[in-house]
């Protein structure tokens, strides 16, 4: 198979950058869920004290990582993210999700859910479906519901997609434009603004980027835009990178978000890179204010993928947790089988208890995973 032939050819650097997307989103959520709609406070503040909308223990990831798990759960299989049966079981976690699991969800993806159930209910009620023909019935519910939601409210540019966007850059590491289209495809699920897939498309070509490249460039996806696209984002990164980082704290809007969450990254990126580089951006991107956790997850997710799991703090690694109870080990377990695809021979490793050093990380990589509270645009 000619992916798996690509993958093969990872090297230890690319599969230990591969495996830091989903754990440095997480450290970057978990890091500002305390902070999440209240004053902003300075650059350096930040520790995981919990709280927030959840409320949430110390440590724990909120709903930007539990969305992204979802989608995770489909990719590690190595699946086609914009195929129907894919996007279905994207959309049936989703909804399993928001109704045993979610500690808190954004206004937009809360209602997109709740009028998807129902139209997958209300179609098993109507006619007698098999189990194939009611799993296909929640890809076209979700797509019917989130098309309905964008034309019902003009402002439905929600960050609530891009939060959960990085793991997507992982699904295809061999083809920018598979991935973009991926990137597309579940935005599409809950969010129909084009503004959103096209936010989406940036984030996942720059996760893409970081690991196979091994740098940090947002603008690396401007030419899978269209030409309008592509000049006003152009316009919107070259503001992120000129103004100060707390003139973005209006980051409900997913432009917004990704603005705060970039702005933060360049104005903190060293001459040389270095892993200081990760609590230094994080850092400036929670004191941004606002949906703290949410910039610092979509912050984190590409700094993750620039400076993989042996660049983030093994003391955050370490305490990092969350729905649907998994640790850190389980986020790197996930990341790697998405990025190689090489579900069996990861899968078949029992986690152990703790955060693995760098040379766990590449030995598992050589061989192939109560109360909703509503906020927000989302």
């Amino acid at each position: 198979m000619k992916t798996m032939e690509v993958v093969m050819k990872l090297s230890a650097a690319q599969k230990d950058r591969s495996a830091g997307v989903l754990l440095g989103q997480a450290i970057g959520d978990a890091l500002g869920v305390p902070y999440e709609f209240k004053e902003p406070i300075t650059a350096g503040d930040a520790f995981m004290a919990g709280g927030g909308l959840g409320p949430y223990s110390p440590g724990e990831w909120s709903d930007d990582t539990q969305m992204a798990v979802c989608i995770a759960q489909v990719s590690a299989s190595g699946a086609d993210l914009t195929n129907g049966d894919a996007l279905a079981d994207i959309a049936k976690a989703f909804d399993k999700w928001r109704y045993n699991g979610a500690s808190d969800i954004g206004n937009q993806t809360s209602a997109v859910i709740a009028r998807a159930d129902s139209y997958v209910m209300g179609a098993a009620m109507r006619a007698s479906m098999s189990k194939r023909e009611l799993d296909t019935e929640w890809f076209s519910a979700f797509q019917a519901a989130a098309a309905e939601y964008a034309a019902d409210h003009p402002q439905s540019a929600g960050n609530g997609a891009l939060m959960r966007n990085g793991v997507v850059g992982l699904t295809r590491l061999t083809d920018r434009d598979a991935t973009a289209a991926a990137a597309r495809a579940v935005a599409a699920l809950t969010h129909a603004d084009p503004l959103v897939a096209a936010s989406c498309v940036l984030h996942g070509e720059a996760v893409r980027v970081a690991v196979t490249e091994g740098r940090l460039d947002i603008r690396a996806g401007l030419d899978l835009l269209s030409d309008d696209e592509r000049a006003q984002w152009s316009a919107w990164i070259d503001e992120a990178e000129a103004e100060d980082p707390k003139s973005f704290s209006s980051n409900g809007f997913t432009v917004t978000a990704l603005q705060a969450a970039w702005s933060a990254i360049h104005h903190t990126m060293p001459v040389r890179p270095t892993p200081d580089h990760v609590n230094d951006a994080l850092q400036l991107a929670i004191s941004i204010g606002h949906d703290t956790d949410t910039v610092a997850a979509i912050a984190g997710a590409l700094l993750g993928a620039r400076y993989g799991v042996s660049g983030l703090r093994h003391d955050l690694r370490q305490r990092v947790h969350g729905w649907p109870g998994m640790n850190g080990r389980d986020l790197i377990k996930l990341a790697l089988m998405t990025a190689t695809a090489e579900a069996e021979a990861i899968v078949a490793r029992p986690l152990p208890g703790s955060c693995p050093t760098r040379t766990e990380v590449l030995a598992v990589a050589s061989q192939g995973l109560r109360h909703t509270n509503v906020s927000a645009q989302r």
